[in-house]
């Protein structure tokens, strides 16, 4: 478990690491931010959320615990805006987004109400335990270098260390240690390898009904193209792909690589105002002391 003194010595681990009070935990100079700032990494959202509710202590906590149900653009807003403020936010903002992410997942404990994978009927879950932590940290990293090499030309083997070097920097907001990651990009490769292999991530019914719901959207407005919906399982391993119960035929697959090519084609012609997500250009505001923003980010972040 992760311990409130374990989050605040992390905490303490990031500040002599950070790039700067104003800055941020990573800066302008990072590869985290060149990621990240990219609008494309939300073509990569519902994998993510898949790999996460894969394992039965996030499908449950998530069903349990969560208004995901009742408001699921809702829940979709709050992630990344927690996400984007331990990114791009300032040094404190950062921190505070931070407890306040440990502050909520103190409060998501509970027991799995089937047997599924390795863990047995009535097991005990818990938000802030590290291997939980861990796998969801992965998630996140793994699945936004995808997505940008999916889409952009890929990332060198050094830019892919510096970038798991700044990861571990990330995961320290969660509260894990150095100790609790692996050591360097190769044992992450190998770390996520397994996991999709392991009978650790195994899809529950809770699992399959959140995805159902997630992907069915909040209103009929807002569902997820089809080949969303596709594209999101055709980066699940087999295994987890078939656990989830997706069935597309070739049509849709041909729509999802359709929409791929496109993207491919038109994304790097985009202004950078418009490809690039508005907290990213609230961070570059910032940084140049700019108090008002454009209308253009304002636009965006509504």
């Amino acid at each position: 478990m992760v311990s409130d003194s374990d989050l605040e010595l992390a905490l303490d681990f990031i500040r002599v690491r950070a790039a700067g009070p104003v800055e941020g935990i990573f800066g302008p100079g990072s590869i985290t931010w060149r990621i990240d700032r990219e609008a494309i990494t939300f073509l990569g959202a519902g994998r993510a959320l898949l790999l996460q509710l894969a394992h039965p202590w996030v499908a449950a906590a998530v069903a349990e615990h969560s208004r995901t149900f009742a408001d699921p653009i809702g829940r979709f807003h709050r992630t990344f805006d927690v996400v984007f403020t331990m990114v791009f936010g300032s040094l404190d903002a950062a921190l505070t987004a931070a407890r306040h992410l440990h502050h909520r997942h103190t409060m998501i404990v509970g027991h799995l109400p089937e047997a599924i994978g390795p863990f047995g009927s009535g097991s005990p879950y818990r938000a802030n335990e590290i291997a939980a932590l861990r796998w969801v940290h992965a998630t996140l990293v793994d699945t936004a270098l995808a997505v940008h090499d999916l889409i952009l030309p890929p990332f060198t083997v050094d830019e892919r260390q510096r970038y798991w070097a700044e990861s571990r920097l990330f995961g320290a907001l969660f509260g894990l240690t150095s100790s609790d990651l692996p050591t360097d990009w190769d044992a992450f490769v190998a770390y996520t390898a397994a996991m999709m292999q392991s009978d650790t991530l195994s899809v529950s019914t809770a699992a399959r009904e959140v995805a159902r719901q997630i992907f069915a959207g909040g209103r009929p407005w807002l569902r997820p193209p089809r080949w969303y919906q596709t594209l999101s399982a055709e980066l699940l391993p087999d295994r987890l792909r078939t656990g989830f119960g997706f069935a597309f035929d070739e049509r849709d697959r041909k729509a999802a690589e359709r929409a791929v090519a496109r993207i491919r084609r038109i994304y790097p012609k985009i202004p950078t105002q418009l490809r690039y997500v508005g907290p990213y250009q609230e961070a570059q505001a910032r940084l140049q002391g700019t108090p008002q923003l454009g209308w253009t980010t304002r636009c965006l972040n509504r």
